[in-house]
């Protein structure tokens, strides 16, 4: 029988149920004992209801009940049997998967080891990875890819986090980079430092292409100045050069002979920047290139070498001025400019010292040259101003010794001059002799007009001192050429130099040979020679003014000054030999009456004195101060005849004779053609007309004695009375010896005049 259906209560009938069970009213009073009572009267009544339906259905119940229950015992004998099958199976099974569940146990541990071998697998190839890359970066700076090197441990360090990273092998890899990029850095330092070696190695071949381009240049600039006298002030480096310089692509640090490779410096550059160390490698190279420049130059500096030193110093800094360009901020100008002027302070200082005892101004002149060839490399780049002071500082010292040079040159020339006229055979000797001295345009014509052989008016003298002239300009303006300077300070020194040599040397030197020279003809060539270096002055004077400079020389003064003494020299000459006809006259004085002819000896004398004068080959001008100075011997010798000590006494005829014989040589001195020489007898004419005229009285009137007698000296007027006056004492006539008490009184009365008057 089926077992009957149970009501089956919902939630929601529940709920109604249980809203039935309200004991108290929600507002009422707990104390409410009346509404207590009925709340568990209403309880009770609830209770019983619910007891008759459990009843009830326990009633409907019973038979579907025992029925179940002998169902339930059924099913249980067949469930204990079916445990007992269970239990059996179980035990078999148990036995069956012991073995199998340890075979499983030994699979999962197999597979647990074959897992942590995979790993450590990849671990070690990770490791070797790594390792490999560590390796690679040490064969990477032996090969020097310093930049590769350093990237690959930045790729290291850069390695996304895995199972490797917290490994203590990466961990000591990783603390290790910092030492291997030391090694780097190190590497990368010491192929600057051989790249460095290297450079100071090969400074001197690009210093001295560098100089070889610039020689080229001034070569050309040279030819183009020669060919343009507008452009003969300018030097190579100037700005009329620089805007007319065709320039040509040569690169001094690049070309067919020499190649300079800056890869080394440019790579040490990016990787100490990588590693943030630039300051330490800037302060690294300028220390080196410091030592560089310290041991460039050897002390001390020996001169035949300077040339390859300023090369190599060229060189040195061609390179820095590249470096400079293209490194960015690597290099500064402060530092570059100190190295340089730290080297050309010690090059000047260098070369002073090994010129200090230097006397040969060749020596200055090639120091010059290199120097200059220096200067004119770098100075696009490099501050010269010092260079440029130095080299005017040696060229003073150069002039200096080249004036001294040819100083002796001229003395020697001066001293071994025979004095004779030049002579050229041939129109080729002629205009070789022509194009050397300078002399006038009318006499070179002149000379030029006359037939072969050419007897020229000057001795060796002028032409090898006008030789020796031109070749000394020449060497003079040789050192400043392209020297950068100031053209008058050059000029001035031109003009001191050659007023020096002209001077003292030639002038001066002549002078001194004149001392020596007692030959009349040779004397007259001196100042044949002297004239010629007056115009030569002029000549000197315009052509380096036209070509060169403006200079001015003072020389023709002392050639002037010289060619006077020339004259007194020949006044001299020409009064010793006067001297000698004197000792012949045998003059009487205190004759007894008066000579109608001249002295014998004057015959002589004139006639020596217009032959030797005349024939000199001088000037009119000179010829006639020779004269001069010859009648003025003359006169001065009668005078002394007259008023000296050597004739104690004399009378009135005795002056007569001496007055026949100057009237002679006036006369003669008309014959001549030079009468305005007889002035010079003017005070013996009126010295001896005052005791001849008995007009002492008018000599002694201050107003007469101005006018008319302004030449006589008193003294010897006194002298003259006083020889009269003693000649008187010794006659024994009442009339002469009162004449010489007169002529006693007039000497006196003359001798207390003014001293320093009629001097």
């Amino acid at each position: 029988m089926p077992p009957r259906r149970r009501p089956q209560f919902t939630q929601e009938s529940i709920d109604q149920q249980l809203q039935q069970i309200h004991l108290l009213d929600p507002s009422s009073s707990s104390e409410n004992l009346e509404q207590l009572g009925a709340y568990l009267r209403s309880l009770q009544a609830l209770i019983d209801s619910k007891d008759a339906e459990i009843e009830k259905i326990c009633s409907d119940n019973y038979q579907d009940f025992i029925s179940s229950v002998s169902t339930l015992f059924t099913v249980k004998s067949y469930t204990d049997k079916m445990k007992q099958s269970i239990a059996s199976l179980d035990t078999n099974v148990s036995q069956l998967g012991g073995n199998l569940v340890e075979k499983k146990r030994n699979l999962l541990h197999t597979r647990r080891t074959a897992a942590n071998l995979d790993e450590a697998i990849d671990t070690l190839q990770a490791c070797l990875r790594v390792l490999d890359v560590v390796d690679r970066v040490g064969e990477m700076v032996k090969q020097g890819k310093y930049w590769s090197a350093l990237r690959s441990l930045e790729d290291i360090q850069s390695m996304p986090a895995t199972s490797l990273s917290h490994t203590p092998f990466f961990q000591h890899l990783l603390s290790s980079l910092p030492s291997l990029r030391a090694q780097i850095k190190d590497a990368v330092r010491a192929s600057m430092k051989q790249w460095l070696l290297e450079i100071r190695n090969i400074s001197t071949e690009v210093g001295k292409l560098a100089v070889e381009a610039m020689e080229l240049r001034t070569r050309r600039w040279k030819s183009r100045r020669e060919k343009d006298s507008i452009l003969r002030t300018s030097r190579v480096g100037s700005a009329v050069e620089l805007v007319t310089y065709e320039k040509t692509e040569f690169n001094v640090l690049e070309n067919e002979r020499i190649r300079v490779d800056f890869k080394p410096l440019f790579e040490c550059i990016q990787i100490y920047t990588a590693l943030d160390s630039l300051e330490e490698l800037q302060r690294s190279y300028q220390a080196d290139r410091k030592a560089q420049s310290d041991l460039i130059l050897p002390n001390p500096l020996p001169l035949a070498s300077l040339s390859s030193l300023t090369q190599e110093i060229s060189g040195f800094f061609i390179v820095e001025s590249h470096v400079l360009e293209t490194t960015g901020t690597f290099r500064s100008q402060r530092d570059v400019e100190e190295l340089w002027e730290a080297l050309v302070s010690r090059l000047t200082t260098a070369v002073e010292q090994s010129l200090r005892i230097e006397t040969n101004p060749e020596t200055f002149l090639l120091a010059k040259q290199s120097m200059l060839s220096f200067i004119m490399t770098l100075e696009a780049n490099y501050s010269v101003a010092s260079l440029q002071s130095f080299v005017m500082v040696l060229f003073q010292k150069y002039a200096t010794l080249l004036e001294t040079q040819y100083g002796k040159r001229f003395e020697s020339i001066v001293n071994q001059d025979d004095h004779i006229p030049m002579q050229a055979d041939t129109d080729n000797q002629l205009n070789l002799i022509l194009g050397v001295v300078w002399i006038e345009d009318a006499e070179k014509k002149e000379i030029q007009s006359t037939p072969a052989p050419y007897y020229l008016p000057w001795s060796q003298t002028f032409y090898l001192c006008c030789e020796e002239l031109r070749t000394f300009a020449q060497k003079f303006y040789s050192f400043v050429d392209g020297v950068s300077q100031q053209q008058r300070s050059v000029d001035d020194l031109m003009s001191k130099s050659l007023d020096n040599l002209l001077g003292q040397h030639i002038s001066e030197s002549i002078g001194k040979r004149l001392a020596g020279t007692s030959t009349l003809t040779q004397i007259a060539q001196i100042i044949t020679n002297l004239e010629h270096f007056q115009v030569a002055c002029g000549a000197v004077e315009q052509s380096i003014t036209e070509f060169r400079g403006v200079i001015k020389l003072n020389a023709t003064g002392s050639f002037e000054t010289t060619i006077k003494k020339a004259l007194a020299r020949i006044a001299d000459i020409i009064s010793s030999k006067l001297d000698q006809f004197f000792e012949l006259s045998e003059y009487q004085w205190t004759p007894l009456a008066r000579e109608d002819a001249p002295s014998m000896y004057l015959y002589e004398l004139v006639n020596w004195l217009t032959t030797v004068v005349d024939s000199l080959q001088i000037k009119e001008s000179y010829k006639n101060e020779a004269y001069k100075a010859a009648l003025e011997y003359i006169a001065e010798c009668l005078m002394g005849f007259l008023t000296g000590r050597d004739v104690p006494m004399m009378n009135e005829n005795a002056i007569s004779n001496i007055l026949i014989d100057v009237d002679f040589l006036e006369d003669e001195l008309k014959r001549i053609g030079r009468s305005h020489l007889a002035s010079v007898f003017m005070e013996l004419r009126l010295t001896t007309s005052i005791p001849l005229n008995d007009s002492v009285h008018e000599y002694l009137n201050p107003t007469n004695r101005s006018t008319s007698y302004g030449v006589v000296r008193h003294k010897r007027l006194q002298a003259l009375l006083e020889k009269l006056a003693r000649f008187g004492t010794t006659q024994r006539d009442q009339q002469a010896r009162e004449l010489a008490e007169k002529r006693r009184k007039e000497a006196d009365a003359v001798g207390r005049l003014y001293p320093g008057e009629g001097r």
